[in-house]
This record gives C-alpha cells, sequence and structure tokens, in this order.
C-alpha cells in the first residue's frame, strides 16, 4: 500500500472547525479516499481588534490506488 500526504490551507470567518471542514470538503472534491487529516498551524487574522478569520494548515493522507493496464 503506498500513500499520499497533501498540505492544504483552509480559512473561515466561522471557526477552526470550518476552516479544516473546508479545506477537506474542497479537496475530497478530486481525491478519493482521505482518511486522516492533521491541523499543523492555526493562525488569526486580526481586524479591528476582533478574529476576522480563521487559517488552518491541514495535512491530509489518503490512499493511493493502483490503476492496471492490460
Amino acid at each position: 500500500m503506498v500513500e499520499k500526504t497533501i498540505v492544504l490551507t483552509g480559512i473561515s470567518a466561522n471557526s477552526i472547525e470550518d476552516a479544516v471542514q473546508l479545506a477537506i470538503t474542497r479537496a475530497s472534491v478530486t481525491i478519493t479516499g482521505i482518511h486522516s487529516a492533521r491541523v499543523t498551524n492555526v493562525e488569526a487574522e486580526i481586524a479591528d481588534k476582533r478574529v476576522a478569520r480563521w487559517k488552518v494548515t491541514v495535512k491530509c493522507t489518503f490512499r493511493v490506488t493502483e490503476s492496471l493496464h492490460e
């Protein structure tokens, strides 16, 4: 078995969880079989003395499928 890990960035004005979910949901459109995700960084962008957006770095791992060609 072979697995691949990619690095994604998710951004949300709502929450850290939303930012993570957005990154995974968008990646899942073109990548199948994502089975784990690790948040490696969390940042808060500040505007007017308040958190305006959450920005997360997520490492997602999925299995690489093999296609046999005849």
